[in-house]
């Protein structure tokens, strides 16, 4: 049984709660906002074992790990963090509760709601694709060096939006969209490696995945060309790719999303996160 020497913290959701814990526990750090679709960076001595929900978390030789919450997370979660002479630290977190913005749309055709078989089995094939290249959890940690914005354009579609036809939800839309002409170039938003490169997907055309380390990859949607191929490492800022209209995209723009793992975070919340020195 592990022999409990620290005191359990209960970490609410406000920034007064995290410097606290700060204070109160020098060996842990973390950086981001406890909401919705945010994106957590923390720091430990890098012989500390982390768990999140009773899940191992990968900690770097310099002590870097990360976690994030989903869309509609408002589930309360525990982080337990573990020193080599078996103290434990645990941070119960709870997401606040975000509004997105919902469009509804009455009077839609049913012919126009019914879904193409073919789309349907040409979609599963990509996503499959898609998921095996976000479950890759390397030991890369561009992640704490923070992101900047892949390209320089205004946004026209944000995280967590979702349209609802005829009363139906249809699924929300989990990037940033930034309107662009084809052929702007496309920075990788932190550095990493190409682990997916794929010109003509059915929803999302040119589609690209860089890993940055421990589960956490950016994906771009609808690209119209790529200047890396799979397996190339990329520092921050390189162009990568170029603008788009491929897939089932409108017009020319680009999609950018975040994961870690599975969890499809907030690409907007991640620019905001400031790096642990």
């Amino acid at each position: 049984m592990v022999k409990m020497k620290l005191p359990v913290l209960l970490l609410m959701t406000s920034m007064f709660s995290i410097m606290f814990s700060i204070e109160a526990a020098a060996d842990i750090q973390l950086s981001g906002e406890i909401k919705q679709g945010a994106l957590i960076l923390g720091k430990t001595k890098s012989n500390n074992k982390v768990t999140f929900d009773g899940k191992p978390i990968m900690v770097s030789k310099n002590g870097d790990f990360v976690f994030g919450f989903g869309r509609d997370d408002d589930k309360q979660h525990k982080l337990v963090i573990t020193t080599s002479t078996n103290e434990q630290e645990q941070k119960m977190l709870i997401p606040l509760k975000r509004e997105y913005k919902i469009q509804r749309i009455e009077g839609i055709k049913k012919s126009i709601m019914k879904p193409n078989l073919k789309a349907v089995a040409r979609s599963r094939k990509d996503n499959g694709q898609i998921s095996k290249a976000r479950k890759t959890g390397s030991v890369l940690t561009a992640f704490a060096d923070g992101f900047i914005a892949p390209i320089d354009g205004r946004i026209t579609g944000v995280y967590g939006s979702q349209r609802v036809f005829n009363g139906e939800p249809k699924r929300p839309h989990f990037g940033l969209d930034y309107a662009g002409k084809k052929g702007d170039p496309v920075k990788a938003p932190a550095s990493g490696k190409v682990t997916l490169f794929v010109s003509d997907m059915f929803y999302s055309g040119g589609t690209m995945i860089i890993d940055h380390g421990h589960g956490v990859t950016s994906t771009f949607l609808h690209l119209s060309k790529s200047y890396v191929k799979v397996g190339d490492e990329v520092k921050q800022g390189q162009v990568v790719a170029a603008v788009g209209a491929s897939g089932r995209a409108t017009g020319p723009h680009l999609d950018w999303r975040i994961n870690w793992f599975d969890v499809r975070l907030d690409p907007a919340y991640v620019l905001k996160i400031k790096p642990i020195k």
